[in-house]
């Protein structure tokens, strides 16, 4: 068929729901499959997103949406005027082992019936959470391509030497170690070395370790007021009794902590305070670590989004100003790339950092050397910051669509704030909106609308949602804005 004709297209069926696909889900896999199999070709036109909407009977933005995806992935490309072009050109080579495979397939005789293997199940329900609105703190998974990933490794590998596969650096990889250092040294203001560091498997790990180390049953524990439920429950795993602390617009208030509680630990997010989003005033840093020095306490300095600010430069961490040796530095690159990478770093003071190495021996180390050292690979050339960057443009234009389309068809009807960075912001109710009746009418239309106050312990906070936007496309975050604002007028 030659360039610019429509082409057959409209005619493929939607695949059949099996085993709870979403809609999207299936018309994605109907135009993935009839591009790999050689049905729609490189250069030929594909209808619209409206007639095939019309087609299968879905909404148009579920299909924006298919299209949106395939662009980012390569297999189409899209132009004002000229409508949606195949552009992956399947090699000869791939079509004949897909039909050698279907051959084969064909001829295996049947086995009997079983349910979706758990694997492939569990996958689709983690592609339907990332795709579902608004999801908070989950990053987009289809902003660092596969590719580019396997190419980071296999060069690692390439060059890995013998004693690399067999002894074990008791801290992590030197080689990843080092370029940590030298990224915190120059975007965290941080001023650290490699051999202070620790790899972990996430942020959340490190707290653990650090729980373990330092707490005894009844310690008590500083926390931030909404905060994080999930680190507060490793709090409570030691046996730990948790002081919520209120958090305002300049983050930890700690002067409704009374003297007589003597506390062994603080965990703060004092970068993007998790979820409220405000950024912790110098001020309040500042009497943070001189209310640890006084206590004699540890802080937990969680950092989990720092890299994604699209106002200004993030200030510097809380760490880069701890001259009293009080702070622990907790990192992860499960946000900055991918959520199963399962890397992350912990910074403690030289004191404490023989504590927790020692019981990283003991319970033993699970963050393999290769994942390793393909991440070292990534951040020693311009790979790791060009993701970044072009992470944060992509986050920014979708807080903005979600804006944008709130304060075009809802004006006045609510109230933001938190939009400075991260993943999530946090809209406010008016006095008549009735919360439960908000979040029952949204879970029809698709939407996962996060009550603010699963996240308040002791605190009184007006009627919120944490609305996440960073897991969606363009044209999911457009449309699912849009069902939001009619909710809300």
């Amino acid at each position: 068929m030659s360039k610019g004709k429509f082409t057959s297209g409209i005619d493929l069926p939607l695949p059949a729901d099996t085993g709870g696909a979403t809609k999207q889900e299936r018309a994605y896999q109907a135009l993935r499959d009839a591009i790999l199999n050689g049905l729609l070709a490189a250069t030929e036109r594909l209808p619209s997103t409206r007639v095939l909407a019309q087609r299968w009977g879905i909404a148009r933005g579920t299909v924006e949406g298919v299209f949106e995806r395939l662009q980012l992935e390569g297999y189409i490309t899209r132009k004002v005027g000229s409508g949606s072009l195949v552009s992956a050109v399947i090699p000869d080579s791939y079509l004949k082992a897909l039909n050698d495979t279907r051959n084969a397939e064909a001829a295996r005789p049947p086995i009997g019936t079983s349910a979706t293997p758990e694997p492939a199940r569990a996958g689709r329900e983690y592609q339907a959470q990332v795709n579902v609105p608004f999801v908070a703190r989950l990053a987009n998974p289809q902003l660092l391509a596969p590719a580019e990933w396997a190419a980071n490794l296999q060069r690692a590998m390439a060059a890995m030497q013998p004693e690399q596969m067999c002894a074990v650096e008791p801290q992590g990889s030197l080689l990843l170690r080092e370029q940590i250092a030298r990224y915190l040294r120059v975007h965290r203001g941080i001023d650290c070395h490699a051999e202070q560091l620790l790899i972990t498997n996430g942020i959340r790990h490190g707290i653990d370790l650090v729980a373990r180390c330092v707490l005894s049953p009844d310690d008590f524990v500083c926390v931030e007021d909404p905060g994080y439920p999930a680190v507060q429950r490793i709090f409570e795993e030691a046996g730990a009794r948790l002081l919520h602390v209120p958090t305002d617009e300049q983050g930890l208030d700690l002067r409704g902590v009374p003297d007589s509680a003597v506390c062994r630990l603080a965990y703060v997010t004092p970068a993007h305070q998790s979820p409220l989003g405000v950024i912790m005033s110098a001020t309040r840093r500042l009497e943070l670590l001189d209310w640890a020095q006084r206590q004699g306490a540890w802080i937990i300095e969680d950092d989990y989004d720092s890299e994604f600010n699209y106002q200004s430069a993030p200030l510097p961490a809380l760490k880069s100003i701890d001259t009293m040796q009080r702070v622990v530095y907790c990192g992860s690159f499960n946000q900055a790339l991918f959520s199963n990478l399962r890397i992350g770093y912990l910074l403690a003071p030289p004191v404490l950092h023989e504590q927790i190495l020692a019981l990283w021996h003991k319970v033993g180390r699970s963050v393999g050397v290769s994942e390793q050292l393909g991440l070292a690979e990534l951040m020693r050339g311009p790979g790791f910051l060009r993701h970044l960057r072009r992470a944060r443009q992509e986050y920014q234009t979708l807080r903005d669509i979600v804006l944008d389309t709130l304060a075009a068809e809802a004006h006045g009807r609510y109230r933001i704030s938190g939009e400075h960075a991260g993943f999530h912001l946090i809209l406010w109710l008016l006095p008549e909106h009735d919360q439960d009746a908000l979040n029952e009418a949204a879970r029809p239309l698709g939407l996962v609308l996060q009550p603010l106050s699963q996240s308040c312990r002791q605190i009184s906070l007006a009627p919120a949602f944490v609305l996440g936007f960073a897991a969606l496309s363009r044209a999911q975050a457009k449309h699912a804005a849009r069902q939001l604002a009619l909710l809300l007028r």
